[in-house]
């Protein structure tokens, strides 16, 4: 017999909602001749919410390698739309600044974005959006919990929170 999973688990969910919100997104932003590419514009996206932010981290934020994110801001550098300045931190890390001629191209993006997520998110109130919302920054949260300490992730069907509050209740 075959072993059968269940297709609607969050897990699932997430995974299958992310990559068609992602192509919905990569059709809006080609569709709207904006002059930047969809991963162009997903990474001045970043930029513009994390200003001053490595090069490096906005290749993991995206989820892309840093060769590729270099493709994408050598051209946002050529259009004017971004800059990248020196780390006061560290001389060989480089942080992006997005610069006053990408507004235009940014709330270009953000109307495109907002109209995609008003049609995503069609009957649901307000107050299930910020439901939705808060379980996902917890989800975020939990997640880069287990990024930055894999080897404290809790036993299978326990929560990071429901582990922590274990181990904190163990070592006391």
């Amino acid at each position: 017999m075959t072993v059968r999973l269940e297709a609607d688990t969050v897990g699932m969910l997430l995974t299958d909602v992310s990559r068609l919100l992602r192509s919905a997104f990569d059709r809006r932003i080609n569709a709207a001749n904006l002059g930047v590419t969809p991963g162009e514009a997903r990474a001045l996206i970043q930029v513009a919410v994390n200003q001053r932010i490595k090069q490096a981290d906005i290749a993991i934020r995206m989820g892309i390698e840093p060769m590729t994110l270099s493709t994408y801001l050598d051209r946002l550098e050529a259009l004017g739309f971004v800059e990248r300045i020196p780390d006061p931190s560290d001389r060989r890390a480089k942080n992006v600044v997005a610069t006053p001629a990408a507004d235009g191209v940014l709330l270009d993006i953000r109307t495109h974005v907002r109209a995609l997520m008003d049609e995503v998110t069609a009957g649901h109130d307000a107050a299930e959006l910020e439901i939705l919302r808060l379980s996902l920054k917890m989800m975020r949260d939990n997640l880069h919990d287990l990024d930055r300490n894999p080897a404290q992730a809790p036993p299978p069907g326990v929560s990071q929170a429901q582990g922590t509050a274990q181990a904190d209740r163990t070592s006391s």
